[in-house]
């Protein structure tokens, strides 16, 4: 399509002023974690390591740190190990209601988080209370694999359609039993799509809020909630920035290596 020169630059002034509108306030978070001034005057009139220091001294943002990579790893791995499985069973063989069990997996990320978290505290004050089970860490991790196995599915899913079967049947025609198949052929072709599944999957689960708040209980502290927290304390201000300037770095790295293998396989690359 051919584009006036016009044209090109009121699309590319919206493209600049969206991405302006997104990125903007992520700056402002940045440069405000190394604001010498407590109150964020603008523009600064130094800036200092003060409030990261403090933050690497806190011992309940630590805690909290901790919290929030243990149940992003739980959860991680729950998901690759159910939407692995659940996306070989839908694609790879025929039943009945195979788009209804496809639909239910997909379901639980288009709800609402608030949905989701009222559904499982409840759940969970039905089932695990009268076990003897609490609000916890395990709690927040069964939580957050509710939504993450759809991000797992939905990678592995897309890959398996995309793998021949014929290289499977070629190697069965070798003589290769369905085992060596999974481990020497299918598996080495599904491996960037299960590790940006899993690269994913735990960025969703390390910034998660609403469910959370659900499902934590009053022991359990993750990173964004102990932000939200200690978000309207005048003397806690800096060193929120910083963390939140330090989940910015973590959600973008995982997102950018994801996005680097996916556009790797995409381009046929195995």
């Amino acid at each position: 399509m051919h584009l006036t020169r016009t044209a090109r630059i009121v699309l590319g002034c919206l493209t600049a002023a969206g991405l302006a509108l997104i990125y903007l306030p992520l700056l402002l978070v940045l440069l405000n974690s190394v604001n010498a001034d407590p109150s964020f005057a603008w523009p600064p009139r130094a800036l200092t390591g003060e409030w990261w220091s403090r933050a690497l001294h806190s011992a309940g943002a630590r805690d909290a740190l901790w919290t929030s990579l243990r149940a992003g790893l739980g959860a991680t791995a729950v998901a690759l190990v159910l939407g692995s499985l659940a996306a070989f069973a839908v694609h790879r063989h025929r039943f009945f209601g195979r788009q209804t069990v496809s639909f239910l997996i997909v379901l639980p990320i288009a709800l609402p988080g608030i949905v989701t978290g009222i559904a499982l505290n409840a759940a969970f004050r039905t089932v695990l209370a009268p076990l003897g089970i609490g609000f916890g860490l395990f709690t927040v991790v069964v939580g957050h694999a509710t939504f993450c196995v759809v991000i797992v599915f939905n990678n592995v899913a897309a890959r398996l359609r995309r793998i021949a079967p014929s290289l499977a049947e070629a190697s069965a025609d070798l003589g290769a039993r369905p085992w060596q198949t999974l481990r020497y052929v299918t598996f080495p072709a599904l491996r960037p799509a299960l590790f940006a599944g899993a690269l994913l999957a735990f960025a969703l689960s390390f910034d998660e809020v609403v469910v959370t708040t659900f499902t934590a209980g009053a022991g359990t502290k993750t990173l964004p909630i102990w932000i939200y927290e200690n978000l309207a304390r005048p003397h806690q201000a800096p060193v929120v920035d910083v963390l939140a300037a330090l989940l910015i770095a973590l959600s973008v790295i995982p997102v950018y290596a994801a996005q680097r293998l996916s556009s790797d396989t995409a381009g046929g690359r195995l």
